[in-house]
């Protein structure tokens, strides 16, 4: 399971549409690792003028990456952080892990998701990640 869902926001779904506020609070709640690189990675961001940053610290633990796994291979929870933060988020792998503008630089953003780039990306030590 990747959400720790309370019973309100499970009623709020049951009964329609989920406030995209509460569904970030129970992001926030449920993956803390996935959330603290994001939110991470986005104030760097907002800090900078570079057309991206990336993070490339192995998580800490097999816990820990399966939170960004987790919140990285959902199509939902990956579009609420994007919302959430007003950035555009790309996943290579258990790490790599790059924040772009909402409209991101065509060719930072082009080269990150690149095959080359991922093929670039990989490690024999990180072979199941």
């Amino acid at each position: 399971m990747s959400l720790n869902v309370p019973e309100t926001l499970l009623a709020q779904a049951a009964a329609g549409e989920v406030d995209d506020g509460a569904f970030v609070d129970c992001i926030r709640a449920s993956l803390p690792y996935a959330w603290d690189v994001v939110s991470g990675l986005a104030a760097r961001f907002d800090a900078g003028s570079a057309p991206l940053v990336v993070n490339e610290l192995p998580p800490p633990d097999e816990h820990a990456r399966g939170q960004l796994l987790r919140a990285l291979a959902s199509d939902s929870i990956r579009g609420a952080l994007q919302r959430h933060f007003g950035v555009t988020i790309a996943f290579r792998n258990c790490h790599y892990t790059g924040v772009f503008a909402a409209v991101p630089d065509k060719r930072a953003y082009d080269e990150f998701v690149s095959p080359r780039a991922q093929v670039l990306s990989q490690h024999p030590d990180l072979r199941d990640c």
